[in-house]
């Protein structure tokens, strides 16, 4: 079982993935090049490296369900 230290939560608007804001650098309503059918990739098995484009700082995902994306190593304190 991943720990929630490394879950970081996101949102699909009209076919675009958010977050809230970026676990490094603190920037509000980040756009992820991430698209949903990637992430029904991810849930089966497939990892991702994920660069926040407010601050080019990367995160490999390994897991995600309908709230979370799963990371790799911690990215909360």
């Amino acid at each position: 079982m991943i720990p929630f230290e490394n879950s970081w939560p996101y949102d699909i608007v009209m076919g675009d993935i958010y977050v809230q804001q970026c676990p490094y650098c603190h920037a509000n309503n980040v756009l992820l090049p991430l698209k949903p059918k990637e992430l029904v990739r991810i849930r089966e098995g497939k990892k991702k490296l994920l660069v926040f484009p407010c601050c080019n700082t990367s995160m490999t995902v390994i897991d995600n369900d309908s709230d979370y994306l799963l990371s790799s190593r911690p990215v909360r304190n």
